[in-house]
């Protein structure tokens, strides 16, 4: 039986400005709470500013840039939204490279509202289930994935949730496949991937 104790994991963060707060913060508590160590990375030093709804939040310091960070230092990775956080991110080859590692490694991954579209970025969806924010499940399904509209889905090590009042259910299932720690399901679907590649 998994236990959702998670002492002496640490768990990468990966967003710039325009995330939604909420969506780092809440989950980072949870994750915290669990007995997680949390890096927040990010394609720039300092701080980035949160966006809350409608208008900017909070400065979010920033513990690690996408220069320095590997995956293989990290036991997990939490993917929050924002419409402007994974549009930027996906322009940084290093951000998809480090969001594509994980699944290298089997290692579980939680993305919700507008991250998984690092995943499609990542092309690491094919064959797999997932959620998001409506607007990209014609993204996800281009990329391979099968999208349902729930509050969470979970598939061998990777969580998805649509939008904020999905966090409650977001953060249970997150802590359960961090625990759990490493899956074959991430590795194989890094693989298939690799091979769809190899045959364009």
């Amino acid at each position: 039986m998994a236990t959702n104790n998670l002492n002496g994991k640490r768990v990468a963060i990966l967003a710039t400005d325009g995330v939604e707060q909420v969506e780092l913060t809440e989950p980072r508590k949870a994750l915290d709470a669990a007995g997680a160590k949390t890096v927040v990375v990010s394609v720039k030093p300092g701080k980035i500013k949160g966006w809350q709804h409608d208008r900017w939040g909070d400065e979010i310091p920033v513990d690690l840039i996408i220069d320095s960070a590997k995956a293989d230092t990290f036991d997990a990775l939490l993917l929050p939204g924002g419409v402007m956080n994974p549009d930027k991110l996906r322009t940084s080859k290093q951000a998809v490279q480090f969001v594509r590692s994980f699944f290298d490694a089997g290692k579980p991954v939680a993305a919700i509202c507008h991250g998984p579209w690092m995943l499609v970025e990542a092309d690491v969806v094919r064959g797999r289930s997932v959620t998001s924010w409506p607007s990209l499940q014609t993204d996800l399904r281009n990329a391979g994935a099968d999208w349902t509209d729930k509050e969470v889905v979970t598939d061998q090590g990777l969580v998805t949730s649509r939008k904020p009042d999905d966090i409650p259910a977001f953060n249970r299932k997150m802590i359960e496949e961090f625990a759990e720690g490493a899956h074959a399901g991430q590795r194989s679907a890094a693989r298939t991937s690799s091979r769809v590649e190899a045959r364009t």
